[in-house]
């Protein structure tokens, strides 16, 4: 017989809930609008980030509080409102990710039952990793699996989400045992994933594309040699697509998007290399995005858009934009997959 804890606790002593396992998914955020001032405050957030922007913050945050957040929240709004979930009022980042905590955590019910709690956060805005941490930790969750849902590791992105992590689990009084999920770019289901999504959009076509670009979101050149290993991350993605998709090197490039501020970032810009493209008589391209785990404003109004124009104005006739894995079955059996390989241990 099951010893029965609450009857031999103090009177005063806290409520005891039964042990649980939290898997936390985290994305990257979101604004809860695109008004002026909820613009401001998520990307005052996200640019204050000193693993996005390094700069001295005795230079970088004046040029940040007096200029930049002063015009950019009105054009970047703008963008938000092109691609906006207006019936849900909320980004499709949102959208997207709630609609792949609910399918991770229908597989977790059926793979262990109620013994693993499954929710998501960002790591700037709304939800924030600390209220997801804290309500975990009130649900009884003493071991908590953290998942940056990026494939490729950067500093910009899976060390941050995680930097946030940690900071949430110094203020429990109790802390739970706690994993990171390491980037899963080179894991053979994820680049079947992407793979599938592909040649079902080359299948939808009258005429296969001349070339597939492979779009990552972009960083600093420096942090290649200061031992970011992103770039390698990216590239070998692209190889891997490539042999699975049974594509010659003339028919798929990697290219890097969403250039920020003065100094040289990872090439080829995509923005150019799809008009370099044009004029050199690939008329016909696809893109996809295999650094985003949900489609959000760099893919659904960048890419689409910016991207899209550049390509068009150069003389491109065809430009077919392939979405991200999102809750595509496939991916989120993929994601499922590596959150079951981090469980071991805590479950089975």
């Amino acid at each position: 017989m099951k010893n029965d804890v609450a009857s031999q606790l103090p009177p005063a002593h806290p409520t005891v809930t039964p042990p649980k396992v939290g898997v936390l998914l985290a994305n990257l955020g979101t604004p809860d609008g695109y008004d002026y001032w909820s613009m401001r405050r998520y990307l005052g957030e996200f640019l204050s980030d000193r693993r996005v922007i390094d700069y001295s913050p005795l230079l970088w945050q004046p040029l940040l509080q007096l200029v930049i957040l002063s015009k950019r929240p009105f054009s970047s709004g703008a963008a938000y409102k092109t691609i906006w979930n207006h019936e849900a009022n909320e980004s499709p980042l949102m959208t997207i990710t709630k609609q792949q905590t609910a399918k991770i955590k229908s597989a977790m019910q059926a793979r262990y039952g109620d013994d693993v709690m499954v929710d998501y956060c960002m790591r700037y805005g709304n939800p924030s990793t600390k209220s997801k941490v804290q309500a975990l930790v009130d649900a009884g969750c003493r071991k908590i699996l953290f998942f940056p849902l990026y494939p490729q590791y950067a500093g910009a992105t899976s060390a941050t989400a995680n930097d946030a992590f940690f900071s949430a689990l110094m203020q429990q009084k109790w802390q739970p045992d706690s994993r990171t999920v390491s980037p899963y770019f080179d894991r053979p289901s994820y680049i079947d994933a992407l793979a599938q999504s592909i040649e079902r959009s080359y299948a939808g076509m009258d005429q296969k594309p001349d070339i597939l670009v492979c779009s990552y979101h972009g960083v600093p050149e420096r942090y290649l040699t200061e031992g970011d290993p992103y770039h390698c991350h990216c590239q070998k993605t692209t190889r891997l697509l490539k042999e699975r998709l049974g594509l010659p090197d003339t028919e798929i490039v990697t290219t890097f998007q969403s250039k920020f501020g003065p100094e040289e970032w990872l090439k080829p810009y995509t923005v150019e290399e799809v008009a370099r493209l044009a004029e050199a008589g690939k008329k016909r391209i696809a893109i996809c995005a295999p650094a985003f785990s949900a489609d959000c404003i760099e893919t659904l109004e960048e890419i689409n858009e910016e991207i899209r124009e550049s390509f068009e104005h150069a003389g491109g006739e065809h430009f077919t934009y392939i979405p991200c894995l999102n809750d595509d079955d496939a991916h989120i059996a993929a994601l499922s997959e590596v959150i079951e390989e981090n469980l071991q241990g805590w479950l089975d």
